[in-house]
């Protein structure tokens, strides 16, 4: 198969372009940047300059490729106020790679979230389909992402083989600069590693080399309408992390209270409060998917976390 991939060259799609050329699938990967061209260009995939905003040369790309992986977000805006900007953006895209494949019964698979969908409870691949996607835009924030997800799996009605695949909050691994590193920077800077009330609400997490290999199962075989999760940690407690972390580190570890979270953790705090569980087991049953790389606690312990900056 010829897979037009967004977001390419970022910490998925680093992972999911080998992972598809080693399975003998031609990549074109979506650059936005020279740097990016030329990390395509050296893992052995083609290249088309472009970002998610130029639409024709998005329709254009999907319509020419045997199926699209979408991974790209504007991150760089969400992280700095404009998550609906963001979001926006994103339906765009999607609605586009939705028409230009519309009748063809190739796939579509889209890179979407566990997170907030059901806290505090175990959230599955059923969590989360409204029979109602055209309803995003009276939805404001990471809502209208969801939507924009569930849009993607009615899809399925026009002939696209559409699929959602939600990645948990962590997708760790060497080189992650998400969540877990800037807890271990936080923890660093503050000589303390925390945890918030009694650390027992629990973070679902995966290996990036797990997660890409679902995502090339997810464009050869997930059926349409699919949604898939891939978490090979169902709940990890954050306590758990912390310690950790303060292990590696030598460092105390201590609970931080709900009051003072804010002003010890930033804009983490909000995230680290979260109690959002995440089950795969609808999706190793379809696809046959099984983790193998370390599970978090494991690559925490194998150090590369706590490697000094440059």
């Amino acid at each position: 198969m010829h897979i037009f991939v967004t977001g390419a060259s970022g910490w998925i799609g680093s992972a999911v372009v080998p992972e598809l050329l080693a399975a003998g699938h031609q990549v074109t990967g979506l650059a936005r940047s020279d740097a990016s061209a030329a990390a395509l260009t050296a893992a052995g995939a083609q290249v088309r300059r472009g970002t998610l905003d130029d639409l024709d040369d998005l329709r254009d790309a999907a319509a020419a490729s045997d199926g699209v992986i979408h991974l790209a977000f504007k991150h760089d805006i969400a992280f700095t106020g404009d998550f609906q900007g963001a979001a926006d953006a994103d339906r765009r895209a999607v609605e586009t790679f939705g028409a230009a494949l519309a009748g063809s019964g190739r796939p579509l698979v889209i890179a979407s979230g566990t997170a907030g969908l059901a806290p505090g409870r175990v959230v599955t691949e059923r969590d989360g389909r409204s029979p109602d996607p055209a309803a995003a835009h009276l939805i404001g924030g990471p809502q209208a992402r969801q939507a924009t997800a569930q849009l993607t799996l009615s899809f399925a009605a026009r002939g696209v083989r559409s699929s959602v695949l939600r990645l948990p909050p962590t997708v760790h691994g060497d080189g992650d600069n998400g969540f877990m590193a800037t807890i271990v920077g936080i923890a660093r800077g503050k000589g303390v590693s925390g945890y918030i009330g009694d650390g027992a609400n629990r973070w679902p997490a995966v290996h990036r080399f797990d997660a890409a290999h679902l995502f090339r199962l997810a464009v050869e075989q997930a059926p349409a309408g699919s949604v898939l999760h891939a978490v090979a940690d169902e709940g990890v407690p954050i306590r758990a992390i912390a310690e950790v972390i303060g292990r590696h580190l030598g460092v105390s570890v201590a609970a931080v209270s709900p009051e003072d979270a804010a002003g010890h953790f930033g804009w983490l705090a909000t995230f680290l409060s979260l109690d959002v569980p995440a089950s795969s087991a609808l999706t190793r049953e379809l696809l046959g998917w099984q983790p193998v790389h370390p599970g978090l606690i494991d690559d925490l312990d194998k150090g590369h976390y706590f490697h000094p900056g440059p």
